[in-house]
């Protein structure tokens, strides 16, 4: 019943996103399109519910002449890459912003655990221990609020169950205004990383975090 309740949440509140943040939008595409050369947006496959696949947007936040076939976390200096714009939007989160689209479509969530890409096989894999692939990503959710980057991958598909297990109505409200606060204090961003409170624990198998690879312009 809550899914449902969920999802008529969720179109609501990306409508208004949409409307209220329209100004927002505008002015970060004349300033990424003043900051560097490429396009505007970038889409990339992610894993969505019940392991379909879906193109994820983003504005785009890399130079164009990154390396295509080498994940970020693999680059030998990948701030190099990172655009002036770019980073900005990634520490204030702002490169997620296109996901309201995303959200209002139908193939994300506001909250939920965030969309592996498609050849993340690791993280995939321990997700389908908790059920959590078998719920719409979200923009935001459990593990985004406990580590985020820094989370190795067995720990986050732990927290994405916990998720799964919770998922209500004040747990989404908890999540977002969790989120929030996050941001804020820029907690758990670690560049290109996935696992650093733990590296030589886990790995991300195969996994592509850039721009460069699986990914195509937009605008």
């Amino acid at each position: 019943m809550y899914m449902k309740i969920k999802r008529l949440i969720d179109i609501i509140l990306s409508l208004i996103g949409l409307i209220v943040l329209s100004t927002i939008f505008l002015i970060l595409i004349i300033a990424i399109k003043l900051d560097s050369r490429g396009p505007v947006l970038f889409k990339q496959k992610r894993v969505g519910i019940n392991k379909t696949h879906f193109n994820i947007l983003k504005f785009r936040t890399m130079r164009i002449d990154t390396p295509k076939d080498t994940p970020t976390h693999l680059l030998e200096n990948p701030e190099q890459y990172i655009t002036k714009m770019g980073k900005f939007l990634r520490k204030t989160s702002l490169d997620e912003l296109p996901q309201i689209w995303n959200i209002f479509v139908g193939q994300m969530s506001i909250i939920g655990p965030r969309p592996a890409l498609w050849n993340q096989y690791d993280l995939i894999k321990e997700r389908d221990k908790y059920g959590a692939n078998d719920v719409p990503p979200g923009l935001t959710g459990w593990a985004q609020i406990n580590g985020r980057d820094e989370l190795p991958i067995d720990f986050k598909a732990k927290l994405d169950g916990v998720y799964v297990e919770k998922m209500s109505f004040v747990f989404d409200v908890k999540c977002f205004f969790g989120t929030i606060i996050s941001i804020l204090k820029h907690d758990g961003v670690v560049e290109g990383g996935t696992g650093e409170l733990d590296r030589g624990k886990t790995s991300m198998t195969k996994a592509t975090t850039n721009e460069g690879k699986d990914t195509k312009g937009i605008i």
